[in-house]
């Protein structure tokens, strides 16, 4: 699949990016690079290969929850801008 200008631009807009003249054509050149190497990738041969969720194989990398001693709770409000005693205040993100 090539990349046209017009794919560029098309981007661009959507994300509402202004690109200049020089930046639609680097893009351009730049992506069509990248969708050439995707394309060379899928035509290796995956047919035996399991799925994956990682690279790296990994077990159980979850620490067991253990209660250990912390910050008093005045401690840990002391420098809050604004607290009740028993949580921070912080203002209201959707209004009233």
């Amino acid at each position: 699949m090539a990349i046209t200008r017009d794919d560029v631009e098309k981007v661009a807009l959507l994300a509402r990016l202004e690109l200049s003249e020089a930046e639609i054509e680097s893009l351009t050149t730049d992506l069509g690079q990248i969708v050439g190497y995707v394309d060379q990738l899928a035509e290796v041969d995956t047919d035996h290969v399991e799925p994956m969720a990682h690279a790296i194989e990994l077990h159980n990398v979850f620490a067991d929850d253990v209660v250990r001693p912390s910050l008093p709770r005045e401690q840990a409000l002391a420098n809050a801008p604004s607290h009740n005693g028993k949580g921070y205040l912080v203002p209201p993100v959707l209004g009233d």
